[in-house]
């Protein structure tokens, strides 16, 4: 059964969801009404998927985020961000910072549950093409192009044509390499890195320079 914490200022929200995932037969492990709480609960109750609100009084959603994954012990959670709208600075900042995707506040209750599921199996919601618009929105030119001395030619191609929002089977067709050639690829590109989900690569392609934003 997986666990789950949820986070959210509105009690009605909060306690909403939490039947929900009740319901759908998932573990509610603890309600928390702002970041800081949220901070508190994670530690003491390790949940496996959170569903944080962003935009909260006090410590808001992305700092609570920040503070939970660099403290976590093993496996870290996976965070959803909760949101009014998806193209948000707030989210784009959460994605950066290592966000497993993020939820709408009117998504039906069916993709929920859906998205929980997907997450705590450790693939990232968000498709491919919707985060690079997200991206696209938000990004800046870099000012110094992050260091990726340590890749090789083929994982630095890697990460450009995942940051183009191409999936492992486009890449692998565009390489003339397998599925699994590419996974490895980018499995040690993201350790060398230090990047812990598929949208942080995505971002950091950005970031330096490797792929460019599309003139608006």
């Amino acid at each position: 059964m997986i666990k789950v914490l949820v986070v959210d200022d509105q009690v009605l929200i909060r306690a909403g969801l939490a039947a929900l995932l009740r319901a759908a037969g998932l573990e509610v492990v603890g309600e928390a009404a702002d970041g800081e709480e949220a901070v508190g609960l994670a530690a003491e109750l390790a949940p496996e998927v959170i569903l944080m609100d962003i935009r909260m009084p006090g410590m808001n959603g992305i700092t609570a985020m920040e503070l939970i994954l660099a403290a976590a012990r093993g496996t870290p959670p996976k965070v959803l961000i909760l949101t009014t709208f998806d193209l948000d600075e707030y989210v784009y900042n959460a994605l950066r910072l290592g966000a497993s995707g993020f939820l709408l506040k009117d998504t039906p209750p069916e993709r929920i549950i859906s998205a929980i599921r997907t997450v705590a199996a450790g693939d990232v919601l968000l498709a491919p093409a919707v985060t690079k618009r997200l991206i696209e929105a938000f990004v800046t030119p870099p000012a110094s192009a992050p260091a990726l001395d340590g890749l090789t030619a083929r994982e630095t191609e890697v990460l450009r044509l995942v940051g183009r929002a191409l999936s492992n089977k486009e890449i692998a067709e565009r390489l003339s390499v397998s599925e699994g050639t590419i996974k490895t690829h980018l499995n040690r590109l993201m350790a060398k890195l230090g990047l812990t989900s598929r949208v942080q690569a995505v971002v950091l392609s950005y970031d330096c320079g490797l792929v460019k934003p599309a003139t608006r």
